[in-house]
């Protein structure tokens, strides 16, 4: 028999329903902070299996990120006559927008949805209904560990993509626009301020929390065996990626107005 369709209040009441059990697991969550003590090892091992894990791709990313920055604003300065000032507009990018955004949303694919899989795959085989027979908080177990992980990961594998796009950058204007590597340095030193590195890294932290929160929360509510995993992966991947978006408007509103970054 085929499956019936979903109508379209069913699917706004899902997406409240899921909205809403998200806030409540973010909630319990930030509670839980204060028995981190107890939960240090599973930190520490998922922080180092996280930052290990994406470590490779997030190079990757970042190396091209900076190349096709640099090339494509390089190319439009250069009709103008200001190839030059390259230097000047994308370690600012990069520190502001690029850098975390691209960052997070490739730790939104790779770890979140490795998170939703791993709490997925723990609620359907009932091993989370085993630890609250025994007692034990799955937020505190399970949830806490991983969103302070990717609170800590995101905003140092940010930090990291800034250098290594910066650098190549670097080198794409050195060989494709015929600038050289010191005044694009020099341009990078005198336009680039702390604020527009902590602006980005505050963003990288609002966007790993954000991830943290959706995988965990739909980990929680995956039904219906191998599918439901699958289906909350997708989802994981899907909401975290629209909600980095929008949370970097509104972000990048914030820093402005009560950081003075791009004044």
């Amino acid at each position: 028999m085929a499956k019936k369709a979903e109508s379209p209040s069913d699917w706004v009441t899902d997406a409240f329903e899921g909205a809403g059990y998200t806030c409540s697991v973010f909630a319990s969550t930030v509670l839980a902070f204060g028995g981190i003590l107890n939960r240090r090892r599973e930190l520490l091992y998922h922080v180092y299996a996280f930052g290990c894990g994406a470590l490779p791709v997030t190079v990757l990313v970042a190396i091209f990120t900076g190349m096709v920055v640099t090339f494509q604003t390089g190319l439009a300065l250069y009709r103008i006559g200001q190839a030059s000032q390259v230097g000047v507009l994308v370690p600012l990018a990069m520190c502001r927008e690029m850098g975390p955004v691209m960052t997070c949303n490739i730790l939104a694919g790779l770890l979140g949805s490795r998170i939703a899989a791993e709490i997925g795959t723990m609620n359907v085989s009932e091993e989370i209904d085993a630890l609250r027979v025994m007692s034990i908080n799955p937020i505190d177990y399970l949830v806490m560990p991983r969103f302070l992980a990717m609170c800590i990961v995101c905003p140092m594998l940010t930090l990291y993509a800034d250098f290594i796009g910066i650098i190549a950058g670097a080198l794409v204007a050195r060989t494709q626009l015929d600038v050289s590597t010191q005044a694009y340095l020099s341009n990078a030193r005198e336009v680039l301020e702390f604020r527009d590195i902590y602006s980005g890294l505050l963003k990288a932290l609002v966007f790993g929390a954000l991830t943290a929160a959706v995988a965990c929360s739909q980990g929680l509510r995956t039904e219906k065996g191998a599918e439901g995993v699958g289906v909350a992966t997708m989802r994981t991947v899907v909401i975290s990626s629209v909600l980095i978006l929008v949370s970097d408007y509104i972000l990048g509103w914030f820093c402005n107005v009560f950081l003075g970054v791009g004044a």
